[in-house]
């Protein structure tokens, strides 16, 4: 369980002070999915580097109890330019003592599962911005999660093929148990795979409305009527918000 109490961030002190995220406090069951979403610039990216351990709140508390292993997808991607696909997917498996023939096998499931067959041996430079971000996403899965956060993941991605990733996401979670934690601009990907929406104010964040979405982990959900009664309303809380 991931659970946050009354937690802020802000940059800076005194007159340069800059507040980012105030008063934040939510809870994220083990083996479910969140969903985070929010004007630009509300600090949807900082409250993950929080819950990622990337930063720490200047107030506030946050507690992920039990043993666990994570993964985070940056929005830069993160990608070592000087290594392959192949070695930046297999990254983690190798800093951790992976059987080589394991770390293989990993990576081979992988690179077709992104459908980035053929695209091993290549670098991160020779890559479009689409690939990259599906390599990112790979490497993350390779050490099998148990959190998983992401940051904007598909964004860069043509609409059939962030629907085919939202998938395996889905299915990934479903399977492994994993807890997705997900920083997304679209109100559709956010309600598909958010068991829970956080929905933020503008600066500084604020939590607006949590939003529970039982029917997120269906993969038919996209053609329900309800997927389409509650992207309405998520547009509704954030256009009302936009508005002030």
């Amino acid at each position: 369980m991931i659970r946050t109490d009354s937690v802020s961030l802000q940059y800076g002190w005194g007159d340069s002070a800059h507040q980012v995220l105030q008063d934040i406090t939510f809870t994220i069951k083990r083996g479910s999915s969140c969903a985070i979403i929010g004007p630009s610039g509300c600090g949807k990216t900082s409250l993950l580097f929080l819950l990622a351990g990337l930063r720490q709140p200047t107030e506030g508390h946050i507690i992920i109890e039990g043993d666990y292993r994570s993964g985070t997808i940056l929005q830069n991607y993160g990608l070592f330019p000087w290594k392959t696909v192949r070695k930046n997917i297999g990254l983690g498996l190798t800093l951790k003592k992976t059987d080589k023939q394991r770390v293989e096998q990993r990576v081979g499931r992988l690179l077709e599962d992104m459908e980035l067959t053929g695209f091993g041996d290549h670098f991160p430079s020779q890559l479009s911005g689409g690939m990259q971000q599906r390599v990112a996403l790979a490497r993350a899965l390779a050490v099998d999660p148990d959190i998983l956060y992401m940051d904007e993941p598909l964004s860069s991605l043509d609409a059939l093929t962030r629907e085919r990733l939202q998938n395996l996401i889905l299915d990934i979670w479903q399977k492994n148990r994993l807890t997705p934690v997900l920083v997304t601009h679209s109100i559709e990907e956010a309600v598909f795979l958010g068991r829970q929406i956080l929905i933020m104010s503008k600066n500084p964040g604020k939590i607006v409305q949590i939003v529970e979405n039982t029917q997120a982990g269906d993969p038919d959900y996209r053609q329900q009527d309800s997927f389409f009664k509650l992207c309405n309303r998520v547009r509704a809380i954030l256009r009302e918000e936009e508005n002030g």
